[in-house]
């Protein structure tokens, strides 16, 4: 087999040209269009629903979710009644945009919520004892706790002794008891046959409004204009759908599709300061929202105040806003740096590895002073780069004596159930997670223990890793046929996320006739394959042998994601660029 710079291996497209004419002329489509949706296997009849999702075809009755019309007419209660009513948040970006939601939602009613969220590294994730205790000291009558507090079953205890009702509406995955409260309200709970696991928090919380909406207008008379237009909230919704990773399927695809919509008005505050303060233009694609605006409102929960990211949402003018968007971009500034530095050393330690057993299965890394904040992005960077789990684990002083780790995996390989047995073994402190990550606990001079125990756990798995590496090409395109025209058509088939990846495009014997380094290791160049000319982008690739590949002189097969170029557009230039992934030498 060929060797790539990554060391990906390139799938040969799936469709030959008779299955694509054939799809084509049951489905009206176009030969690009119809093997973008062959690859996400969209039967002809089913064209036109997936093309142009709605809410109205895809919304659920709310009634079907466990417990849903028990929060409703809890929370319901609650507003007219004029209860006090707290938001307890996770705080990454779907806990901050479901809590901010919810306040949007109670203050249209002219009433505010008590805002909670728990410190990263005090609390730990989701609700405790003493953050319920806390609330209950402030008089507050009800919580509310969203992307959190399925599996608190110590605190939801706790909150039962105190005379304190409890609200749960989360999305994450739940054993089979389940912990007692006033209502829980998650579609991946045992018990729950919605059929809408699939969504994050936010599209929980969404489902959630449009129930109380429901709920006062069947039950209290009340008109569409005594009540939200929730509409205006798919903003909040899809943002938190993209940047949790939820899967874009079904309706998750409408949320996107429709929130997209809805953030073109550019009539939330908070992202109009952020975009604003971090000199980006205002979102209106998915990588404005994962890429630009997404790591910004994280960056609080990470390593500074975790509430800043849902005041920032919740904000009700720009003037608002602005301070508290300037605080989230100084500290996303300070997280880049902190994650280069853990990066360089971790990839150090990853080396030094390779030269000693190079088939570890899974990379267990760690340093003092590491933030646990950071470790999970680095985590998934050097997933990335060494197409194999990466545990990160940072311990200290200020973190703490036992080490916080967090680790991302490659499809076919379930990091969380490895780490669950590890914690089952004493290995571990704590842990668990799902699939593609996971979370624990561990004793700094236990590290080795660990990257025993999971190795064994993972042994024989040389063809899972092999199989991670495969990247499935859909077509074989000439540089002059990669026009906006063809981005519209690839656009149609969007948008692209998880379990939705982008179309791989390939590049046959293109000459590099412009390479440089851009920003701090990102490579700009030109390739000319003999029909015309195009730019491409090849991120964080300036030290690695990708860039050292990607040099003018050099001729080379690549895949890469095709995509507008809003930059050299507005100079006037093609408005198409490719984005790079992987290329191989032509001899």
């Amino acid at each position: 087999m060929t060797e790539t710079a990554r060391g990906f291996h390139w799938s040969e497209p799936l469709f030959d040209d008779k299955t694509l004419d054939d799809y084509a002329r049951k489905s009206g489509l176009d030969a690009t269009l119809s093997a973008l949706l062959l690859r996400r296997e969209v039967p002809p009849e089913e064209v036109e629903a997936f093309l142009h999702p709605t809410l109205r075809n895809l919304f659920p009755d709310p009634s079907t979710l466990k417990d849903m019309d028990v929060a409703t007419e809890l929370i319901a209660k609650a507003i007219l009644e004029e209860k006090t009513v707290a938001v307890l948040a996770d705080y990454d970006v779907d806990g901050a945009t479901s809590a901010a939601q919810l306040i949007r939602y109670f203050r249209f009613f002219g009433q505010d919520l008590v805002l909670y969220v728990p410190d990263r590294l005090k609390e730990g994730y989701g609700p405790s004892p003493q953050a319920f205790e806390t609330l209950k000291a402030q008089g507050v009558d009800l919580v509310i706790t969203v992307d959190c507090g399925a599996a608190a079953e110590a605190a939801l205890r706790r909150a039962s002794e105190i005379d304190l009702d409890i609200i749960v509406v989360d999305h994450h995955l739940m054993g089979e008891d389940i912990p007692s409260c006033a209502a829980l309200v998650n579609p991946n709970r045992p018990d729950c046959e919605a059929g809408q696991g699939h969504l994050a928090a936010a599209g929980v919380v969404y489902v959630l409004t449009a129930s109380l909406n429901r709920y006062f207008r069947n039950t209290l008379s009340y008109t569409a204009s005594d009540l939200p237009d929730l509409m205006k909230n798919l903003d909040l919704c899809s943002l938190g759908t993209l940047c949790d990773m939820a899967p874009l399927v079904e309706l998750n695809r409408a949320f996107v599709v429709q929130g997209l919509k809805i953030l073109a008005h550019d009539e939330c505050p908070g992202i109009v300061a952020l975009s604003q303060v971090s000199g980006r233009s205002p979102p209106r694609k998915v990588t404005d929202l994962t890429f630009g605006i997404g790591p910004q409102l994280n960056a609080g929960g990470r390593i500074g105040d975790p509430w800043l990211a849902t005041q920032l949402l919740a904000s009700l003018s720009i003037e608002e806003a602005v301070p508290i968007a300037e605080q989230l971009f100084i500290l996303n500034q300070a997280r880049k740096d902190i994650e280069a530095d853990i990066q360089n050393e971790a990839r150090k330690q990853i080396h030094q590895l390779q030269r000693h057993n190079v088939d570890y299965p899974v990379y267990v890394v760690g340093g003092e002073g590491w933030h646990p904040g950071i470790i999970g992005i680095v985590a998934g960077r050097l997933k990335d780069e060494f197409h194999r789990p990466v545990a990160v684990v940072g311990w200290g002083e200020q973190f703490g004596d036992v080490g916080k780790g967090s680790a991302r995996s490659v499809s076919g390989l379930n990091i969380g159930k490895a780490i669950s047995a590890a914690a089952e073994a004493g290995v571990l402190v704590t842990g668990g997670g799902h699939a593609m990550a996971g979370g624990f606990s561990v004793a700094p001079e236990r590290m080795q223990d660990f990257r025993d125990f999971l190795s064994t756990y993972f042994a024989n798995v040389e063809k899972e890793l092999d199989e991670a590496r495969v990247v499935q090409i859909d077509f074989d395109v000439l540089v002059s046929a990669m026009t906006p025209r063809f981005i519209d058509v690839v656009e149609q088939a969007g948008p692209y996320g998880a379990a939705a990846t982008k179309p791989v495009v390939r590049v046959k014997n293109a000459q590099i006739v412009f390479s440089r380094v851009i920003g701090a290791n990102h490579l700009k160049v030109t390739l000319d394959d003999g029909s015309g000319r195009i730019s491409a982008i090849a991120w964080r690739a300036a030290e690695t042998d990708l860039g050292s590949l990607l040099q003018k002189g050099q001729t080379v097969d690549l895949i890469g994601y095709p995509e507008r170029d809003e930059w050299g557009s507005a100079r006037g230039q093609n408005s198409v660029q490719i984005e790079i992934i992987d290329a191989m030498k032509k001899n």
